[in-house]
């Protein structure tokens, strides 16, 4: 009796990421939980987990392949699922944000819907469905959760209607000013954009957290930055799109004021070094090198408080 050929569904992971799983020695143990946890659709709880949310963070590539990490803020209900193939989101075009340069109608888009208050977390990639400039919809390509490791708690709270406008300018530096490095010295949270290009010439984009103590990104004299990589779910969606393409775009907050500092350059990782040691937890290393760097003061309409702030 003829035997029925089994094809088995591809890898849910792509090139840069099953080359750290092989690295790390879990590659079949990933291969297992991607199949399980990595889904085309979204479920009833993260359905119902967008529409809280006043803020969602956007991981985009522009047209000259720099990957951009941005926030944007409006009254909870601007994201809504219509469909468990579907997030609807409420925004106008913003060209004074660089990542807005990547929502156009069939752009790849990472997605972080993120409740610092409860810090609960669900990632999404997906593809961008533009119909007018005020909304768009994104097509689920991955969706899952996270865990609520190294999140900051923060309660937000509205200080102006998100639909005014901004009162300072973007600014474009040269390099990282003074006030640029202040920022980032003592931040204990910021957000990092990237993307690989995977088969049939699709193109995967993440957005992610990632969070420390104050301080635990360093920057060097030339401004490159070196940010430890610590225990997590060993997923390695940002560190297998650096393996990939060697691009990053981070976005730094300033939760008191709202401003964003949004950085774009090049990526590289550490797996082997005597300097992951300097750094307490750090299994691995990544660092970044800004090409191109928009301070935007009072972006958000939202300001944060920490627990610690009261």
């Amino acid at each position: 009796m003829p035997t029925a050929n089994i094809v088995e569904a591809p890898s849910p992971w792509h090139a840069g990421e099953r080359a750290l799983h092989q690295q790390t020695g879990v590659a079949e143990r990933m291969e297992e939980i991607g199949r399980r946890v990595l889904r085309d659709y979204l479920i009833d709880q993260h359905r119902a987990f967008y529409p809280q949310l006043p803020f969602i963070v956007l991981g985009t590539v522009d047209d000259e392949g720099n990957p951009w990490a941005t926030l944007r803020a409006a009254h909870p209900g601007f994201l809504q699922s219509p469909d468990p193939l579907t997030l609807s989101v409420g925004l106008a075009r913003e060209p004074i944000d660089p990542a807005d340069a990547g929502m156009d109608d069939g752009d790849a888009i990472g997605m972080l819907g993120i409740e610092l208050h409860t810090r609960r977390r669900n990632r999404l990639n997906g593809t961008i469905r533009r119909s007018g400039s005020d909304r768009f919809d994104v097509r689920v390509g991955q969706s899952y959760g996270n865990c609520p490791r190294y999140i900051q708690p923060r309660d937000f709270r509205f200080i102006r209607n998100p639909s005014a406008t901004p009162a300072g300018k973007p600014l474009t530096l040269d390099g990282l000013d003074a006030d640029a490095r202040r920022m980032i010295a003592a931040a204990d949270t910021f957000f990092v954009a990237s993307y690989a290009e995977v088969e049939n010439g699709r193109r995967q984009v993440d957005v992610s957290h990632r969070g420390g103590e104050p301080g635990f990104v360093r920057i060097d004299e030339a401004g490159v930055l070196t940010i430890p990589d610590f225990a997590g779910n060993l997923f390695f969606n940002t560190l297998g799109n650096i393996l990939a393409n060697g691009k990053a775009g981070l976005v730094f907050v300033d939760f008191g004021t709202g401003s964003l500092l949004q950085l774009s350059g090049d990526a590289e990782v550490v797996l082997e070094s005597p300097e992951i040691a300097a750094f307490q937890g750090a299994e691995r290393l990544w660092r970044f090198t800004p090409r191109h760097i928009i301070r935007r003061p009072d972006a958000l309409p939202l300001h944060w408080a920490s627990d610690q702030e009261g």
